[in-house]
């Protein structure tokens, strides 16, 4: 049985800007992350700076019901160990989105409208997930995971 979808003009344009929304923040965080750290005259770095924002999808689905999901992004920091790092997280949707780097004892809360820091230096190389306590499964809107890559 085939199902037949029809998208209007305004539900093409909403999604439209929310894509080129989506896009636009991407590059700008990617840029933020490609610029070269200024690093002292020895060319040891001081400090590793890392950002990251909560994002939110919202569908409607076929019985009227509201979807949505939410997520870090970008999904993947990498940072070197050794290193100290300033983790920058801004909130962009949601109101609260407390959370858990597993495996480094990081905890925080990210509020809308507000970014929240924190400095720690990694000493084990491996990869680790910073998990949304709120937004840990499929009911809330979840899993809500990024990760940390510790080369």
């Amino acid at each position: 049985m085939n199902k037949i979808v029809i998208l209007n003009r305004k539900k093409i344009q909403l999604y439209a800007v929310i894509a080129a929304v989506v896009i636009l923040a991407g590059a700008y965080i990617g840029w933020q992350q490609s610029k070269p750290a200024l690093a002292p005259a020895g060319g040891v770095a001081t400090k590793q700076v890392l950002h990251l924002t909560t994002g939110e999808f919202t569908a409607q689905g076929d019985n009227g019901k509201k979807l949505e999901t939410y997520l870090f992004y970008p999904g993947t920091v990498v940072a070197k160990k050794g290193v100290p790092v300033e983790l920058r997280i801004t909130g962009i949707n949601g109101q609260s989105h407390p959370f858990v780097i597993e495996g480094l004892d990081i905890k925080g809360n990210i509020s809308k409208g507000k970014t929240t820091v924190v400095s720690f230096t990694p000493k084990e190389a491996g990869i680790y997930s910073i998990v949304c306590q709120t937004h840990a499964d499929p009911k809330t809107g979840g899993p809500m995971v990024g990760y940390l890559v510790i080369q």
